[in-house]
């Protein structure tokens, strides 16, 4: 197995200076999650040890691994496969954009566009060979704030090319693969069931549910490729036969492991660092309250509640585990046209400690604060 280290070309060495120059709070959140660890690639975490099990399937001895930029243009990310231009991923309420034509990844599954424009790759499936890839690490979506959920997170993509003459890839060959994913990380025991499911770009697709605790819970998904896709790779589908997957990584080490916080992942403390092996069962090392504090403010209709998550996240860190919406309206007599009322919770809660009102109160004042100077809202 080997692995293609994607040269910066130009334009994505120009998207890297616009992101440098920019000063704003986007801006600087965009380069504090690109300087965070890729846990794929870090000793120790059992995100990595997930992605090691799954390369050492013997299915996949031959298989290639890509590392792409993480800096994407946004037609490689978005036009290649397929997102139609109101498709929510195009949006600056969903997606972490440097300016309008490049943004942090979204899903690894850019690695196809890389992966099949390199010149050895061409050479080899002009020849008629065969070819299988994978490529991991760090993706950056704007999401919610719970325990479940991070707006950095990591993601595996896999990808098998075979001439048709040779093989045409089944439904049987998509099961074999999911089986052979599952049995690495949860071990040769783990119960598991197929799902016919839909997916945007892969047809036919399955899913994979595994047993946890007596209840099934889906963990993976696999499809062929549409025949739009393959086209828009730059392949002939008439000449190609295919699988592909994509997955979050996160959630197979917190159902490994019974996770109760997606932030343990990422903890420096030793009492939890030591937990963290896939098959493990987490014991809480203890629980910690928390402290909540409520904000309430209006603002214009406009406001993009992904936006405020990532202000709080920014000013709380990993110190805040959730932010729920108690209650939104609007009164157009009492607040005026165009404006929205939103009351938010924000519950802060260490994983390691017990967090002091001392030490929350000026992160809740500096959240007022950027609330006001970054969104116009006027604190209620």
């Amino acid at each position: 197995m080997s692995e293609i280290q994607i040269i910066p070309d130009q334009d994505q060495l120009d998207a890297e200076s616009v992101l440098s120059g920019r000063t704003d709070a986007e801006a600087a959140r965009m380069k504090r999650f690109m300087a965070m660890p890729d846990l794929t690639r870090m000793e120790g975490s059992p995100i990595a040890e997930i992605v090691k099990r799954i390369l050492a399937i013997a299915d996949f001895k031959d298989f290639d691994t890509i590392k792409v930029p993480e800096i994407v243009p946004t037609d490689v990310s978005f036009d290649v496969y397929g997102f139609p231009p109101d498709h929510p991923a195009r949006s600056k309420s969903d997606t972490y954009f440097i300016d309008d034509n490049h943004l942090l990844r979204t899903h690894t599954t850019v690695m196809w566009h890389y992966y099949l424009s390199q010149s050895e790759i061409k050479k080899r499936m002009e020849s008629g060979k065969v070819v299988g890839f994978f490529s991991y690490g760090k993706v950056y979506r704007k999401d919610e704030i719970d325990r479940n959920h991070m707006n950095v997170f990591h993601q595996m993509d896999g990808g098998f090319l075979i001439p048709k003459s040779k093989k045409v890839i089944t439904i049987d060959d998509l099961q074999n693969v999911l089986a052979n994913i599952a049995k690495a990380v949860f071990g040769p025991n783990i119960k598991y069931r197929f799902n016919q499911d839909y997916f945007p770009y892969t047809d036919p697709s399955l899913e994979m549910e595994v047993e946890v605790n007596g209840r099934w819970v889906e963990v993976l998904g696999c499809g062929i490729m549409t025949d739009s896709l393959i086209k828009n790779l730059g392949l002939d589908p008439a000449k190609w036969s295919n699988w592909a997957f994509g997955f979050g990584l996160e959630r197979l080490a917190i159902i490994s492991m019974g996770l109760p916080d997606i932030r343990l992942l990422w903890s420096e403390d030793e009492q939890v660092k030591k937990q963290l092996k896939l098959g493990n069962k987490f014991k809480e090392v203890s629980k910690y309250p928390p402290i909540t504090r409520d904000i309430s403010f209006v603002v214009n209709d406009d406001f993009v509640p992904n936006n405020y998550f990532d202000l709080i996240r920014d000013i709380g860190g990993d110190l805040v585990e959730q932010v729920q919406l108690l209650d939104k309206y609007e009164n157009e007599a009492k607040f005026g046209k165009g404006k929205v009322s939103y009351t938010y919770r924000i519950v802060y809660r260490s994983i390691d400690r017990t967090l002091t009102t001392e030490e929350i109160e000026p992160l809740q004042q500096n959240v007022e604060a950027e609330t006001k100077s970054q969104f116009g809202a006027e604190i209620r």
